[in-house]
Parts: C-alpha cells; structure tokens; sequence
C-alpha cells in the first residue's frame, strides 16, 4: 500500500521527482547503524538544497494543506520550529491565525512524549532542555489536536517515517488516535522503503515542495 499523489506543484516538479535517489534500508543487517548512516546523509542533502528549495516549499504549504480532508474545519492544528534544513511552518502560522485559528507547538515532557501549547504572534517562547523554543501556555495532548505537521529526516511511500531518533514523537502519536498525521519533508529525503518497528505509527498525509501525498487507506 503506498502514499497517492494528490497535488502536484507545477513549477519544476516533474524533473525534481524523476531526480530523486532511491535509497532502501530494508537488505542492511545492521540496523541502528544503518538509520544512524541514513540520518546523517539525509540531513546532509537537506542542509544543502538551495535557498531556493526551502523558500518554494514554504511558500506552496498553505496551498498544499487546503487540499487535506478537515483542512478548513481544523481549528487546533499542530506545528513545529523548523531547525536543521526542515520546511519552515512561519506561513502557516500566518494563515492559522489569519483565518482565527490557533497554531499550536510541542512541548516536551519528563518522559519524552510530546503536549501541544498555543503559540501565539507575541509571545516569548522559552528554551527546553534541549534548547528548543517552547510556548509556556496551557497544554493540551496530541488526540486533542485536529490536525499535526511534524518533521522527519525520511519517509517513503507506504507513509512509513524515520524522525531524530528520540522517539519523541513516537510515543506522541501513539495516543493520537484518528488526528491527522501529516508529515513535512523534501522530494530528496525520500527512499524505496523503511522498515518498521511495531509501535511505529504511519503518516496520513506526506507534504513535499513538490506535492500532496495520501497515504492511508490508498492502494
């Protein structure tokens, strides 16, 4: 079962996904030290797309999200800070709180499981832990959500995803029942196939610079 294309960007989209390397974990033995190498190489090529690539793909999320199922009627949507390459949401976030919508960020727990705060335009976001920016509201848990964008450093058509390595947002959606899981990447990070482990969660949705893809239930 793999992900359908449902949108296509017109600009240059074609030639970017005949370009994409295909790359398969599925044959390699040892495989933490092969997600590690794919983490790496992956985050590498994302580093280096060109400025042109991650403003084309901001640009185009909005566009992209209006053609997801419950889009319009979503009013608590989560999103993420983009770090290291990822696709910045900062459009997104406008056009959450244009149409009186609450764009919402993660907030890491003790025990490394993810709730969502409401960010609001002025506020002063605090630094976690780890040095990541969080909104200090009153939070919320991921089945509360209608909608969640999250980050991953590589995904492949059946809407498997491989994030960080800290689970964080594992352990997340694995109480997020029927929420929309939709996952923001790049054509270049995607490969043949991941494997799985049994508590992985797949994606819904899987939105790149260059198209909409759905994942559940398409054959």
């Amino acid at each position: 079962m793999q992900c359908r294309c449902l949108h296509l960007e017109p600009s240059g989209s074609r030639a970017a996904l005949s370009a994409v390397r295909r790359e398969s974990l599925t044959t390699m033995e040892d495989l933490p030290h092969a997600k590690a190498e794919l983490r790496r190489n992956m985050r590498s090529r994302r580093r280096a797309l060109p400025e042109t690539i991650h403003q084309q793909a901001a640009r185009s999320l909005v566009d992209q999200l209006e053609s997801i199922p419950h889009w319009r009627s979503a009013t608590r949507v989560a999103l993420y800070l983009a770090t290291d390459g990822e696709i910045d949401l900062s459009p997104v976030a406008n056009a959450l709180r244009a149409d009186a919508k609450t764009p919402y960020l993660p907030v890491i727990q003790a025990d490394n499981s993810l709730r969502f705060a409401p960010w609001t335009s002025d506020e002063h976001l605090r630094e976690n832990r780890f040095g990541i920016p969080e909104p200090s509201g009153e939070q919320t848990t991921a089945r509360e959500m209608d909608i969640i964008l999250l980050p991953l450093v590589a995904w492949d058509r059946r809407g498997n995803r491989l994030g960080m390595g800290g689970g964080f947002y594992d352990r997340t959606l694995a109480g997020a029942g029927d929420v929309s899981k939709v996952g923001m990447a790049y054509e270049c990070q995607r490969v043949e196939a991941l494997p799985t482990e049994s508590w992985d969660v797949r994606l819904d949705f899987i939105i790149t610079e260059c198209a909409l893809y759905e994942c559940q239930g398409s054959s």
